[in-house]
């Protein structure tokens, strides 16, 4: 079974960049994308259907911002939305499906790069969202976390360490949150397999050269609960990929 997480930072967007030629090479079983910045009417969602693809949206009640989608030849079993809290559902940012005992959580975490209000929000969303997942993890030991956390949790997953330990994403309180998640039962599945620097899953659009240079940040995760630590086989990042200003990672698990 393998799971892609990709922000595509608008899917019509990436759409008219290719996203759909792309997906015709099967690349996973189940694709989870954030920042999707549509409702699901206005897209021609029949094209993911055209590709055997099952579609699940949950968009952000703002036009043009936010939500999640999941796009899957798996059928779920069940497929929940949001987490029930309300300012977080309003903003679609989480998705739930599960497949067998295995449970797939797509999450768009807040970004703070607009300001202090965005910036202590965020910090609300993740103490609200670290409770819920110890929670969930007792009804559902088998987690699978897919996402863009918004946040570059260690020196070797920043290009710009010392440059940027001011900045949003990379705030000691973040880096600190990050540290927290993973004592408490979590494994960053891609450093399993990959100890090397260099290696990014986003890169800023306001320097065109960045991504030539590969000045990046590693912001995308799939992350999973220790009883799946035995289950998982491989996990990379598609740096080549371009549809968008993240590009997608990927999971290998065996269910």
């Amino acid at each position: 079974m393998r799971i892609i997480s990709y922000n595509v930072n608008g899917i019509r967007s990436a759409i008219n960049k290719g996203l759909l030629d792309w997906l015709k090479t099967n690349p996973a079983d189940v694709i989870c994308v954030q920042e999707t910045k549509a409702l699901k009417e206005n897209v021609d969602h029949q094209l993911f259907n055209d590709l055997g693809y099952h579609d699940y949206w949950f968009s952000a009640q703002k036009k043009g911002y936010s939500g999640v989608a999941v796009f899957t030849k798996i059928k779920p079993d069940n497929v929940q939305y949001g987490t029930g809290h309300k300012v977080s559902d309003d903003e679609g940012r989480v998705i739930q499906l599960d497949f067998g005992d295995i449970r797939v959580i797509n999450a768009y975490f807040p970004s703070g790069t607009s300001g202090d209000e965005r910036q202590s929000f965020k910090y609300v969303w993740l103490d609200e969202f670290f409770v819920y997942m110890n929670e969930l993890k007792k009804k559902h030991p088998k987690l699978v976390l897919c996402g863009d956390y918004n946040i570059a949790h260690k020196e070797i997953d920043i290009h710009d360490p010392k440059g940027n330990k001011k900045s949003s994403g990379f705030l000691p309180e973040e880096r600190e949150w990050m540290d927290k998640f993973f004592k408490h039962g979590w494994i960053d599945t891609f450093r399993q397999f990959h100890p090397e620097p260099h290696r990014y899953s986003w890169w800023s659009q306001r320097f065109p050269t960045v991504r030539l240079q590969n000045k990046g940040w590693r912001i995308d995760y799939i992350n999973v609960t220790d009883p799946l630590k035995k289950n998982i086989k491989d996990a990379e990042i598609y740096p080549d990929i371009k549809h968008s200003d993240h590009c997608p990672v990927y999971l290998d698990i065996k269910p």
